[in-house]
């Protein structure tokens, strides 16, 4: 499958491009910054753009049979960053004839974290939180064959497979999730055409 990544040089963009090619995929790294990805594969094409250049999106996506965003957001003040890139991602497939798109967004972009930890989340990422909601309702509104990762914390770390996924909500007690078990969940879900139209919590 031919997959372009957005947001490639994170954490976990690194992991789902290091899965992806294990996997046999031909992956098309969308960076700013080429120097922060150091991979070199034969079925890696790496693409230097800006997500919120609405023709350096066009460009990249077109020839792609799925997209993948790892994006993250621009820091803690409020912002529209998430909601133009995906704007902009939105309109380049709909253009192209693009359906599937996997969208890394956050827990607590619906308020579903309960007690204190959901407080102090809405407290300290509000605006992270609002900009990804912003995000996943302008990929939900275009009608694409989408699936939402909501991780909780995210911490460095390779593949354990040992997580869970809950549709709406998040799982029962959890509290974080390793980096390649996120991008785990997220070609499994291409993969094997799961989670589609769904918003996934993700935990260990």
């Amino acid at each position: 499958m031919k997959i372009i990544v957005f947001g490639a040089t994170g954490g976990t963009g690194k992991e789902f491009v290091k899965q992806a090619l294990e996997a046999g995929h031909y992956v098309t790294a969308f960076v700013r910054t080429p120097s922060k990805l150091s991979v070199d594969h034969e079925r890696l094409n790496m693409i230097h753009g800006d997500a919120l250049n609405k023709n350096d999106v066009d460009q990249a996506i077109e020839g792609h049979e799925a997209v993948v965003s790892c994006l993250g957001a621009a820091g803690l003040k409020p912002s529209t960053v998430l909601e133009e890139m995906l704007q902009n991602i939105v309109l380049a497939m709909q253009k192209h004839g693009l359906r599937r798109i996997l969208y890394v967004a956050s827990a607590g972009i619906y308020k579903e974290i309960p007690g204190f930890l959901g407080w102090m989340s809405q407290r300290i990422l509000k605006n992270v939180l609002e900009d990804h909601r912003r995000a996943v309702n302008t990929i939900i509104a275009a009608e694409l064959n989408y699936t939402i990762a909501r991780p909780m914390r995210l911490d460095d770390g390779e593949v354990t497979k040992e997580y869970r996924s809950t549709e709406g909500v998040i799982p029962e007690k959890g509290k974080r999730i390793n980096r390649g078990d996120v991008a785990h969940f997220l070609l499994t879900a291409l993969e094997e055409e799961k989670w589609m139209r769904e918003t996934v919590g993700l935990a260990n």
